[in-house]
This record gives structure tokens, C-alpha cells and sequence, in this order.
């Protein structure tokens, strides 16, 4: 059984994620830490502060709204040729991995405020689509105002009604979207263990390219939000785990 098969059946028997669970990841299973929230936080430090999580090169943060990082966020903290990575789950839910990928450079931080009320997370090094370290999970709950609230059975049909814009592979994976309170849907169209993948860039900035992996498995989609912040460049892949497989050319919205 593969990786992809094994984690559709956990999701089939238990589509949320305890706190002490383990997050798998392309076959990892990396032990989930415990929980922390602002209210602990703040008790202690007597002001909300991010929770960080570093590995050499990279520093990954999810902060409350009063935090002067609110959301999540990926600091590149080497001058080297790689380029940092935040990876994410949103909820406890783990058919859909969230990724930012930060390439504008040393001492630079790039994120999204749009964030659940539980986000595990973790730190990433890579050198173009290569993941050269990683960095343990990390969850950290209640973290910010309005969290956004997940959405776990949305269908590819239901994706495209809903959104302004869609594009397509031949091998199964779409990505769609809407420009009002911008959202973004990845979808999962084929009945195989190939994982759909939408790939983007938001409000015409090209050094932030952001993920979503699709886990769940056919007939699902993953979605995450953007605020304000339109879609500036996008496509759709599907990847059989790391290996892209097939993919669209980029597109100019």
C-alpha cells in the first residue's frame, strides 16, 4: 500500500486530527507537539507573541492578530541559494496540505493572515522543488480573531460553480477561483493515487508562490483564502508523490 492509499484510508476512518496525533507527509509520520494558545502565552509574557519554528536557512511563525506576525509566515534566514518554506494544516484537517514557498531572499518574510483556529506547521529548506531540511511539527491553537473555518466536502462541481475562473489538467487536477474575498480551490478529478496540486501567486507578487496539495483523494478539493490579495499567476499539476507528472503552463489573471 502506498503512502497516498494509507492516508486516504485514515482520512475515510477520521477526518480530523487530534492533538497528539502524528501529521503524515509523503510518507513521514512526524509526532504532532503539543498545542499551545495565546491566552497561555500571553499569560506568561504579559503580550501575545508568535510561535516560531526554525531550521538552518529558515524560520516558519503563526501569531494572533496583536503579534507583529500575525498569521503564518516564513522568514529566509541565510544568504544562500535555497529558499524557505512553511508547510501547513489548517484545522486538524489532513486532506490538505498548505504550502508558501519564500523566495525573495535573506532577512525577507513572506505569509498569509488567513489562518484556522489550529495550524501545524512546519519549517522547510529547499533548493528549487528539492526539500533539503525540514524541521519537526508544531500546532498552536487560537491564534488569531477570525479564524477561517474549514470547508472539508467540497466537490470539483461545486468548486467550479462557485468560482470565477478555472483551469484544468488532462491527468486530473483543477484549480479554481473567485476574485471577491478571494479564494482558491485545488481539486482532485481522477480516480487514482496522484495528488492534485494548485500553484499560484497572489496580488502580482512574484517572490511568494503558494501551494495547495490535495490529499483527500478523488471527487475532493482543498481550499484556502487570500482577503484582498488577487490571483496574479496560476496552474494546475498533479504529482504522483514528489514528482510532478503533469502540469498546465502558467497563466496571467
Amino acid at each position: 500500500m502506498t503512502a497516498i492509499a494509507a492516508a486516504t484510508m485514515a482520512l475515510t476512518s477520521s477526518p480530523t486530527l487530534a492533538a497528539t496525533a502524528s501529521i503524515p507527509a509523503y510518507g513521514e509520520a512526524p509526532a504532532a507537539t503539543g498545542i499551545l494558545t495565546t491566552a497561555a502565552a500571553a499569560a506568561t509574557t504579559g503580550q501575545a507573541k508568535p510561535e516560531c519554528i526554525r531550521v538552518k536557512g529558515a524560520a516558519a511563525c503563526v501569531g494572533a492578530d496583536e503579534s507583529d506576525r500575525p498569521g503564518i509566515s516564513i522568514e529566509d534566514t541565510q544568504p544562500d541559494k535555497l529558499h524557505a518554506t512553511v508547510e501547513y494544516y489548517l484545522n486538524g484537517y489532513l486532506g490538505t496540505k498548505y504550502v508558501i514557498h519564500n523566495l525573495a531572499g535573506e532577512n525577507e518574510i513572506r505569509g498569509s493572515r488567513e489562518v484556522g483556529k489550529t495550524v501545524t506547521f512546519r519549517a522547510a529548506l529547499y533548493k528549487g522543488n528539492h526539500r533539503i531540511r525540514v524541521s519537526r511539527w508544531k500546532t498552536v491553537r487560537s491564534v488569531t480573531k477570525y479564524p477561517v473555518k474549514p470547508e472539508t466536502r467540497i466537490t470539483p462541481a461545486t468548486a467550479r460553480a462557485r468560482s470565477e475562473v478555472c483551469t484544468s489538467t488532462k491527468r486530473a487536477a483543477a484549480m479554481c477561483f473567485a476574485e471577491k474575498d478571494t479564494f482558491v480551490f485545488a481539486c482532485d478529478t481522477g480516480a487514482d493515487q496522484r495528488q492534485a496540486r494548485a500553484e499560484y501567486f497572489v496580488g502580482g507578487d512574484p517572490t511568494a508562490r503558494f501551494e495547495i496539495h490535495q490529499l483527500a483523494g478523488f471527487n475532493t478539493c482543498g481550499k484556502a483564502h487570500h482577503g484582498d490579495l488577487a490571483i496574479s499567476k496560476y496552474r494546475a499539476s498533479v504529482f504522483d508523490h514528489n514528482h510532478r507528472v503533469a502540469t498546465r503552463l502558467y497563466k496571467y489573471n
